[in-house]
């Protein structure tokens, strides 16, 4: 049987050193071609040593692209949508992991990114590339895009929440990311500087992170609320933005999201606080989370009693695929107010959900070839077995 035959578009930094890496090991696929301008002519194992002896394909420039049947592109923010057409004539479906076309709405985009979209037209076509939220819809997709790793994370973390009603969105969401340098992506700068990166802990956006439009479309998609619009220009209008309110008739809760460096070089911890409208146990929220994820290949519930390990920690997921989610309820505050004696009410209702991965993995590279594999029939976990190390 033929394999499908698949290329890349920016394989030099590290995302498309990990696209190359699945790639190649793929069953189903037959990686054609890696463009890298700044590289070209190189052997893909001079920038990504760790495929040394695994593949003798050398990068090509731009203009060398020919025709495949699956593109992905691993562009710098802004080139995919600029220069979509001209990929689209190379590839009948692309992959784009960048976040150009993450959101369906113009005006939440432009809100976010400070700047139009120059193919808002593909807007509505392009499938938000989460697989467990939008599997049904990636066989017949011609453009699926990436998902941001934070983003991934918190959604998937918090899906289940919505979906059951559970949220009270008149109080705040709130999450704050923990998030590794690799993240920042593979050309060096003054944050990633050995001397000055090494021991932080440094906070770099604790507001106005463009995680936050994701978090507003797909909670309120599965949370059956209108699509996110952008803010208005009446004084409400812009009292929302300034809160970072999702812009919906319907869906307007507060979310507060922050996103912290710490000294990992992959990895994903995000800590989220929810309110919920009604009195919660552990068995329900273990039903609800079980009936949501029984199914999913790469979604683990960690809860554990006791142990280095009981809840989600990014360090033992580097290289793999899966998303680890677990939950605690705030009981003293079910029990007693802050004066020690009185209940609380709907207030007091807190659960804090953890959600960990791999921000190269699940988080980008790994997503989309699950997403691939979704496109195209196959076995989900194909070419993403692999589990982690422990000890790493």
């Amino acid at each position: 049987m033929s394999r499908l035959r698949v290329a890349i578009v920016g394989g030099s930094g590290y995302t498309g050193g990990e696209l190359l890496r699945l790639l190649l090991f793929h069953p189903q696929v037959e990686l054609t071609q890696v463009v890298s301008n700044s590289h070209a002519g190189q052997y893909v194992y001079s920038v990504h040593p760790n495929l040394r002896k695994l593949s003798s394909l050398r990068f090509c420039r731009s203009e060398d692209l020919t025709s495949c049947d699956i593109l992905f592109l691993c562009l710098p923010h802004g080139v995919s949508a600029r220069e979509i057409e001209r990929y689209r004539g190379s590839a009948p479906r692309i992959i784009d992991l960048s976040a150009d076309f993450r959101l369906r709405s113009a005006g939440l985009y432009e809100q976010w990114y400070n700047e139009p979209h120059c193919a808002s037209h593909l807007l509505a076509e392009a499938v938000y590339g989460l697989p467990e939220l939008h599997r049904a819809e990636l066989p017949s997709a011609t453009l699926v895009s990436g998902t941001g790793c934070m983003a991934t994370a918190a959604i998937l973390g918090l899906a289940p929440l919505y979906r059951a009603g559970l949220v009270n969105s008149s109080l705040p969401l709130v999450v704050e990311a923990k998030v590794g340098s690799s993240a920042a992506g593979a050309t060096p700068g003054g944050g990633s500087h050995h001397p000055d990166r090494s021991g932080a802990v440094r906070s770099f956006q604790p507001t106005g992170h463009r995680h936050t439009a994701e978090l507003m479309q797909e909670l309120g998609r599965v949370a059956g609320e209108d699509e996110p619009r952008p803010y208005g220009s009446s004084a409400r209008g812009e009292l929302r933005a300034r809160m970072n309110l999702a812009p919906t008739d319907d869906f307007w809760q507060y979310i507060a999201f922050s996103a912290t460096a710490v000294e990992l070089v992959r990895g994903v911890l995000i800590t989220a606080h929810v309110f919920v409208n009604e009195m919660v146990d552990e068995r329900s929220l273990w039903r609800l989370y079980r009936e949501a994820y029984q199914h999913e290949p790469f979604i683990r519930l960690v809860k554990e009693r006791n142990g280095v390990y009981r809840y989600p920690e990014p360090k033992i997921l580097a290289g793999s695929n899966y998303c680890d989610i677990g939950f605690e309820i705030d009981l003293q505050q079910q029990r007693v107010g802050v004066d020690g004696r009185k209940r609380l009410g709907d207030e007091g209702r807190r659960v804090v959900v953890m959600a960990a991965l791999d921000n190269l993995m699940k988080g980008a590279a790994g997503n989309a070839v699950q997403a691939l594999n979704c496109m195209c029939g196959w076995d989900e976990t194909s070419g993403l077995t692999f589990p982690g190390l422990h000890p790493v």
